[in-house]
């Protein structure tokens, strides 16, 4: 936990920028029953009925001292769509930075073995050379900023039905560059200092045997 509080009050540094990565689960629906226009005075009447056409997976990057975003959409969510995403990331975003500190949670996909899954040996290691990651705790994926952006992206463009990945991909394009546009930013507070005292219970308590001058570390 403090390893990610720290790295987010490290200044801002063109050649090793700070980037936070998150990923979300989304169902394509469609309407079996076409929705009836909004007219004067009436508001849009969509009917409970849906068509489900599957899931897919969104990721996000964001760069909260810059506020800048990129998303995109894959059909699953392997080691393989990882590290396709990092790769992207890397040559494409940040081609000119000899090293990204990348955040995100610790779920398995999350590593650097997955480049190494999907590319040769010899790109797999000049990718990981320049990846420095920082993972949250356990239970504690909402320290990852990335999590803030996917929570405004999903109130600002998923609450409606989208039933096909080429239109979700769309939508989400058209809500990047308008963000992006924004220079919408995230002011981080919390601190290592903050956790400290309103996170005591999750530290270990050092307790001294007198008899054996032994520390215990209770958990």
């Amino acid at each position: 936990m403090e390893d990610v509080l720290d790295a987010y009050h490290l200044p801002y540094d063109k050649d090793c920028p700070l980037i936070c990565m998150d990923e979300k689960p989304y169902q394509l629906l469609a309407d079996v029953h076409e929705p009836i226009p909004m007219q004067k005075g009436k508001p849009q009447r969509v009917d409970d009925e849906y068509a489900r056409h599957g899931v897919c997976s969104i990721f996000v990057f964001t760069e909260p001292l810059t506020g800048y975003r990129h998303v995109s959409v894959r059909e699953r969510r392997t080691r393989s769509d990882w590290a396709y995403e990092v790769a992207y990331l890397l040559e494409v975003l940040y081609p000119k930075a000899p090293q990204v500190r990348l955040v995100c949670d610790n779920l398995n996909t999350h590593t650097l073995a997955s480049l190494y899954v999907t590319f040769p040996p010899e790109k797999a290691r000049q990718l990981a050379k320049r990846l420095l990651i920082h993972y949250t705790p356990k239970h504690g994926s909402w320290l990852n900023i990335a999590e803030i952006e996917l929570s405004v992206m999903s109130h600002q463009c998923l609450k409606r039905r989208i039933s096909s990945i080429d239109a979700l991909r769309m939508q989400l394009g058209y809500w990047e560059s308008r963000r992006n546009a924004l220079v919408r930013g995230v002011k981080w507070q919390f601190t290592t200092s903050d956790a400290r005292i309103k996170l005591k219970r999750l530290y270990p308590v050092l307790e001294m045997d007198t008899s054996s001058s032994i520390i215990w570390i209770k958990p």
